[in-house]
């Protein structure tokens, strides 16, 4: 079975495909200066774009690792995944409190989906 690779990096794919499943890597907000929500509104819509661009998109959720530096933002966070996510088709999810790499990045989101 083929794997593709999309926005190959040094460190990291973007995205990679298997099969009839992509895995997404962490995706964090371009504009870190935002709060909870603005830098979660910037990731769905990154995550909606990657997906699109392997030809699938957020009905096709399988699975999202959602990492958060602070859980007193976690409703925050929550209200803007809320509002974009297929409500027929939720995705299995855990959400973890975690140091980030860059100090000013507030959440990170990683994603699988069917193709």
């Amino acid at each position: 079975m083929a794997i593709k690779r999309h926005g190959v990096g040094p460190r990291l794919s973007q995205a990679v495909v298997h099969g009839d499943t992509v895995y997404v890597a962490g995706i964090v907000a371009e504009d870190p200066s935002a709060d909870t929500k603005g830098q979660t509104e910037q990731i769905l819509r990154k995550i909606d774009g990657i997906l699109k661009a392997v030809g699938s998109d957020k009905s096709k959720l399988l699975s999202a690792q959602i990492f958060i530096t602070d859980m007193r933002n976690f409703a925050d966070m929550n209200a803007v995944w809320d509002a974009w996510v297929d409500k027929q088709n939720t995705p299995a999810r855990a959400t973890v409190e975690a140091g980030l790499a860059n100090p000013k990045m507030l959440v990170e989101i990683m994603v699988q989906a069917a193709i």
